[in-house]
């Protein structure tokens, strides 16, 4: 059995995988198998090999991400060196969508703020009309 080159060819969850927009592989075959991951506007399996060019859509509700294979990657890389792998072309109007989903709810807090005081939560409830 010949030994494929990781230059000659990479398989779309390893890829996906190795440029940290999945954390593990068994996600991306998930979203590949739920039809999240159009390769070249056509659903793949995650057994589909990626060619440098190709444009990945990658949803992930409420947002879709385009993406163009720059390179593939011998493994998975570190965050500072994805960029020479692969090249966001994720229009604002989709990247707005995950930060308006934040604000959306009354209860947010920003990261490292703790929990709400007793005072806050009542502020909180006040503005929900959540009050009994």
């Amino acid at each position: 059995m010949k030994r494929r080159s990781d230059k000659d060819n990479l398989r779309i969850d390893k890829y996906l995988w190795s440029v940290r927009i999945y954390k593990t592989r068994s996600l991306v075959a998930d979203a590949c198998k739920k039809g999240r991951i159009l390769v070249n506007n056509q659903r793949v399996k995650p057994s589909y090999v990626v060619n440098i060019n190709d444009i990945l859509i990658v949803r992930k509700p409420p947002a879709s991400f385009i993406f163009k294979v720059t390179g593939l990657p011998p493994s998975r890389i570190s965050a500072k060196l994805v960029e020479s792998y692969i090249h966001d072309l994720t229009p604002e109007s989709e990247k707005k969508k995950l930060t308006t989903k934040l604000f959306t709810d009354f209860g947010f807090r920003f990261g490292g703020t703790g929990r709400p005081t007793k005072k806050e939560r009542r502020n909180i409830d006040k503005i929900k009309g959540n009050m009994t």
